[in-house]
Parts: structure tokens; C-alpha cells; sequence
């Protein structure tokens, strides 16, 4: 189905997805597309919510699986602790920094929580100063993931000058 790589040491020539324990089969799928389509790594860390043969998952990959860099990982703080040299960014409606407030490079990490709860309250403390949001209007919970990892790559994509 992809190239799946297990030692994290495969960083992007543009920028890095991070999906921490995502549970719906076809947001995964359809980032993996959009990775493939944007030369960006997608990064699975700890247990997903489905199994990574998933026909949804497949499905709406499309046929994109290989030309994609899907690297396994047991834990955020691992694949942090080997990319010392790398930005990582926390997104989460928890902050009040826009993600359009930053000026990303290439080799960036964006870290995404799992679709019902997000990112770990304490992983947020920890980084409070990498935490950015997207905005949206008063009284709305959260944008889909999918919709969420493509706002913020196509403005990393935008601002380099890349594609």
C-alpha cells in the first residue's frame, strides 16, 4: 500500500505531518493524498483508531500510496528527540497565536491531535509557545483534521515559495 518507514529519519525536503493517535480511517487517507500531492512526510504517532489496512483509509488515499513517505512512530517525544534541529507547531483551538502569525521553513513539523480531544493538555503546556490555532468564528469546536492540515501546509507552501 505505501512506504512505510519505522525509524523516523526521513524529514521532508518541505514540510512534516504529524498525526498523533488519529481515529477516522478517511481524514488519514485523505492527508496521506495530500502529502503525496505536496511532497510533505506523514508521520502516524502511537495507536490509531482503525487498522492502517483500512479500506476507507485506502480508499480515499486513492492511488497516491506510492508516491507517499508514511513513517510509523511510537511516541511524539521520540520523534522529537530525533529531530533536535526541527520546528515543531502544535495545533490546537487552545491557543491564541495564528498560524498565519508564523514564518515557517522548510522541514517544519506540524503536530495534530486525534479528531475527538486533540492534543494532550500537558504536551500543550510543555510548548505553549509553538501552540497556533487557525481561527474560526465564536461558538465552533474545531475545524475537520483533513480540512485543518491542508489550511495550514498550503500556507507553509505559500509563504516558501515551494510547488
Amino acid at each position: 500500500m505505501c512506504n512505510l518507514v519505522i525509524i523516523a529519519k526521513i524529514m521532508s525536503k518541505f514540510f512534516n505531518i504529524v498525526l498523533v493517535e488519529p481515529e477516522i480511517p478517511q481524514n488519514t487517507g485523505n492527508i496521506a493524498r495530500l502529502c503525496a500531492c505536496t511532497g510533505c512526510c506523514l508521520y502516524i504517532v502511537g495507536k490509531t483508531g482503525f487498522l492502517m489496512t483500512d479500506k476507507y483509509m485506502k480508499r480515499s488515499g486513492l492511488d497516491y500510496w506510492d508516491k507517499l513517505s508514511l513513517i510509523k512512530v511510537e511516541s511524539i517525544e521520540k520523534l522529537m528527540d530525533e529531530n533536535k534541529t526541527s520546528n515543531f507547531y502544535f495545533l490546537t483551538t487552545k491557543s491564541n497565536k495564528k498560524y498565519t502569525d508564523i514564518r515557517f521553513k522548510e522541514g517544519d513539523f506540524f503536530v495534530f491531535g486525534p479528531e475527538t480531544r486533540g492534543l494532550n493538555e500537558d504536551l500543550l503546556k510543555k510548548y505553549i509557545d509553538y501552540a497556533i490555532t487557525i481561527p474560526m468564528k465564536e461558538n465552533t469546536r474545531s475545524l475537520n483534521l483533513s480540512n485543518s492540515v491542508a489550511i495550514v501546509t498550503y500556507e507553509a507552501i505559500r509563504q516558501n515559495g515551494l510547488l
